[in-house]
């Protein structure tokens, strides 16, 4: 039985929510990315949640997955049409965690160098 909803929001947050799919989404609207480089830009995040997360992503349509066939393998990711649809309420998340930063006192870590 499909999951009954009462606001659009639930639906919404229930495809994006949780603490890393609307952070991966917003570094994919940046433009494509390896999943090492996704690595690097979550340093709090684990391999395996990356990867569920990445799944579930690609399993509700809004991010694509290309696997390459070389050796080492190489696999890129991207928003589809409909996850950068996203595109303009990621920005609006972006730009108020940047006011309640500075309104806070709050430094951004910068993210750790690339082996």
């Amino acid at each position: 039985m499909a999951r009954r909803y009462y606001c659009p929001v639930e639906l919404t947050l229930d495809v994006v929510g949780g603490r890393w799919k609307a952070v991966i989404l917003a570094h994919l609207k940046e433009g494509v990315h390896r999943y090492g480089e996704l690595r690097r830009r979550m340093p709090g995040i684990s391999e395996k949640m990356l990867t569920q997360q990445l799944r579930e992503l690609e399993s509700d349509g809004l991010v694509e997955r290309e696997a390459f066939d070389e050796r080492p393998p190489r696999v890129e990711y991207r928003l589809t049409l409909d996850g950068g649809a996203l595109g303009p309420a990621l920005q609006a998340l972006y730009e108020w965690g940047e006011r309640r930063a500075a309104a806070e006192g709050i430094a951004f870590a910068p993210l750790p160098d690339a082996p």
